[in-house]
């Protein structure tokens, strides 16, 4: 990591980051704390937002001209948006020519630590109705019983700044008393109320959220990139 943070002032690497709204300004802030000298060049579609009640027809209209413009201006662009993953990634892939790294909800780990054998997985409905999430249950969770709590209105309380604390609570505890020991947090929007999540599980229950994990894959793409833009 410390080698790609360099500075290289003639040639910084820029790093496109897309969500709908504010949800992939907390990526942004982790990937400038991770490479504080990249070029970072955010854009989102508040005009827009939501998406998660947006069909997958309604999504490709809106996103494909965004992402075909942010690529030329990108060495690599991060879809810092679990709904668009989910359904246009692979679309989106064979369409540009740079890499593109995703964020999905986080299904196998939260699988993978739960003891109780129940996680919650707090996404939009257009995440929870793609065929990516679902194969991600079928794959990782087979064994887990996943609860999908009505997240459908949180984008747009955090996006509006209108956070009702009392029904994110609702919403923690029933899926706790539900058994649930994970809570994973899949939707960027929702990072922005990690916090209040966190203090309603109250040791309960372990949130988890992509951005460690997405870092981690970003640096492995500009380890491939890198060559190339050092020639």
């Amino acid at each position: 990591m410390t080698e790609l943070s360099k500075n290289n002032s003639q040639n910084p690497v820029r790093i496109g980051v897309f969500d709908s709204g504010v949800g992939g300004l907390s990526v942004v802030n982790a990937i400038k704390k991770a490479l504080p000298d990249a070029e970072v060049i955010y854009v989102e579609d508040k005009e827009n937002v939501p998406y998660g009640s947006k069909s997958v027809d309604e999504l490709r209209q809106l996103v494909i001209p965004i992402f075909r413009e942010l690529a030329t201006r990108c060495d690599v662009i991060v879809v810092a948006c679990n709904t668009i993953t989910t359904t246009l990634i692979k679309e989106l892939r064979a369409t540009l020519d740079v890499p593109l790294v995703g964020m999905e909800p986080m299904v196998k780990p939260a699988a993978e630590q739960s003891k109780t054998g129940v996680i919650a997985v707090c996404a939009t409905p257009a995440t929870l109705h793609s065929e990516r999430y679902n194969w991600l249950k079928a794959t990782y969770a087979q064994h887990t019983k996943v609860l999908e709590p009505d997240c459908s209105d949180w984008a747009t309380m955090v996006e509006k700044e209108q956070v009702d604390r009392d029904k994110i609570k609702q919403t923690v505890e029933s899926v706790i008393v539900d058994g649930a020991d994970v809570i994973v947090l899949g939707c960027t929007h929702f990072h922005w109320i990690e916090d209040i999540i966190r203090a309603d599980s109250d040791g309960r229950a372990t949130v988890i959220q992509p951005e460690e994990p997405v870092i981690r894959q970003l640096f492995k793409v500009l380890e491939t990139i890198r060559p190339a833009q050092a020639s």
